[in-house]
């Protein structure tokens, strides 16, 4: 690559890291890449990860030795999240939202990129620190998150289907208690998708009692994988009883009231403690 300017280097840079979060480059590969001194590059990247730190974008950290080079970790300050949460809590508060039965209208937040980017972000800083090898979620309005939060976490996401497919080779499936309705469903998963003993950290978009996210627990015990953190989007208060303890949730429904058109949503318990 041709040599370029300080300025113009430091814009390539910053896209280079922001594209390839909590993976390792050697400090080679950005002297070759610029055909600039390693002095040099460690000065830009000095430069860079003051920026990131100062604008709450993440933290850049440098590993020395032969086998070290730096690595960008996205993470968002809490209490920018914060209020990013509070915007979506007023809009889902919206009365327009309330579906036949009590339900609550979410699709278009989950279709909006910069949503579902800060959303991913947030979960991403959530967990960060985790020993995480894939992102487990359940077909099929919890793919975009899981995939949002696998953007900023490196890793695949593996799509646990209500049915197995042919296309997916052999599976194995489960049955499991639906926390809403107390019904009977079934769950599946290719074998192929996922090895034994992987620690997942699984995403969903809504919870209710927990049934659903529990039955993809005991899902992974079939291949004696490692859950390593539950994150909701959003989880519901008026349920008597939990079936899951330890998950991270970013906002709460506290009811929807068809007659008086109130909807209640809060923070979740992400936000509990600062």
């Amino acid at each position: 690559m041709k040599k370029l300017k300080r300025s113009a280097r430091l814009v390539e840079m910053t896209q280079y890291l922001l594209f390839r979060p909590h993976s390792l480059i050697p400090l080679t590969t950005f002297a070759e890449r610029y055909n600039s001194a390693k002095s040099s590059i460690s000065e830009d990247l000095a430069i860079i990860k003051e920026v990131f730190e100062e604008e709450g974008l993440g933290e850049l950290n440098t590993l020395a030795g032969a086998a070290g080079g730096v690595k960008f970790s996205p993470k968002v300050p809490k209490e920018i999240s914060l209020k990013f949460i509070q915007n979506l809590c007023l809009q889902l508060q919206q009365p327009e939202r309330i579906l036949p039965g009590g339900y609550l209208y979410m699709s278009d937040i989950m279709g909006q990129p910069q949503y579902l980017n800060e959303i991913g972000k947030t979960f991403a800083s959530a967990f960060a620190g985790r020993d995480v090898d894939v992102i487990m979620t359940v077909e099929t309005k919890g793919i975009p998150l899981a995939y949002a939060t696998a953007t900023y976490m490196n890793l695949p996401v593996v799509i646990v289907r209500r049915d197995s497919r042919v296309t997916e080779g052999s599976a194995v499936s489960i049955n499991y208690v639906s926390g809403s309705n107390k019904r009977i469903q079934t769950m599946s998963l290719a074998r192929r998708a996922l090895k034994e003993e992987s620690k997942v950290l699984i995403i969903d978009d809504f919870m209710h009692v927990g049934g659903t996210i529990h039955g993809m627990m005991d899902l992974l015990a079939e291949f004696k994988a490692t859950v390593q953190g539950v994150g909701v989007f959003m989880e519901s208060c008026e349920a008597e009883e939990q079936l899951v303890d330890n998950y991270v949730s970013l906002a709460r429904l506290y009811g929807v009231d068809s007659k008086t058109k109130q909807i209640t949503v809060e923070p979740g318990n992400y936000f509990d403690s600062k």
